[in-house]
């Protein structure tokens, strides 16, 4: 699982995307709802990715070790 950041396509606004993540539709929802919480951001789920606006990179990847998931950062 990689946690990067990427603004290509949007105006040069920044979202946060998790991809790598070996769950279904429903688990993706739910995954992508507890983080857009922790986060207090918006966000959606596209194409077996996790898109979570602005820049929490930090807090994703905190969060998602807490819940048991093998999560690194990707990029620079």
């Amino acid at each position: 699982m990689r946690v990067h950041r990427e603004t290509k396509g949007r105006a040069g606004k920044g979202v946060t995307v998790i991809t790598g993540l070996a769950l279904d539709n429903d688990a993706l929802a739910r995954l992508a709802a507890a983080l857009k919480k922790r986060c207090g951001s918006g966000g959606t789920v596209r194409d077996g990715t996790i898109e979570i606006q602005g820049d929490h990179r930090t807090t994703v990847l905190a969060a998602l070790v807490e819940l048991g998931h093998k999560a690194r950062p990707a990029g620079g």
